[in-house]
């Protein structure tokens, strides 16, 4: 048997509900910094992030117990994790709104920008300042590095919404860039 390290999420989940609680560690210590890192993306707030990963964590562990094993574990805690800071966003009611007379171009291209090293700092900024819909699938996708399906899995949308709300924010992200 591999180390615990080098164990498949979902075999982890198996083990945990079966042998040994104390392996949840190890999930824990793979996603703690990533799914930070999306809460941050979400809320702008980094006690609130913790505070929503911790919760998230808690609520799947307890939660375990019904997680099909048959799909990814990842898809599961970002939906988890998703679903606080949206609680947490409700609660705090930080929603920001677009601008009345903007208009989405359709066809502009951005990725090659996100490419650059330099825009790095930029486009974390400016990502703050996007609307949660087109925030939250970008930094799913660039940041996250997940895939559309994954997205689609998170945030509980068809792969289209997703594909429209990315290219949104691209150009809601380029329209930021070039004013600033």
């Amino acid at each position: 048997m591999p180390p615990n390290e080098q164990l498949s999420d979902e075999i982890i989940v198996e083990q945990v509900r079966s042998v040994d609680q104390e392996l949840y560690v190890l999930l824990v210590e793979r996603y703690q910094h990533k799914l930070l890192r999306y809460a941050e993306s979400l809320l702008h707030d980094e006690h609130r992030a913790a505070d929503v990963v911790q919760e998230s964590f808690i609520k799947a562990f307890i939660n375990l117990q019904g997680f099909d094993t048959q799909k990814r574990f990842s898809s599961w805690i970002y939906r988890i994790v998703h679903n606080e800071a949206m609680n947490s966003i409700r609660k705090y009611q930080k929603e920001i709104s677009l601008p009345e007379n903007f208009e989405f171009a359709s066809g502009e291209d951005i990725e090659a920008n996100f490419e650059q090293q330099e825009l790095v700092v930029a486009v974390r900024t400016h990502l703050k300042k996007l609307p949660l819909i087109y925030a939250e699938p970008l930094a799913l996708r660039y940041l996250e590095e997940k895939s559309y399906e994954e997205i689609s899995d998170i945030l509980h949308l068809p792969m289209g919404t997703v594909a429209t709300r990315i290219n949104r924010a691209k150009v809601l992200m380029k329209h930021l860039c070039q004013n600033h």
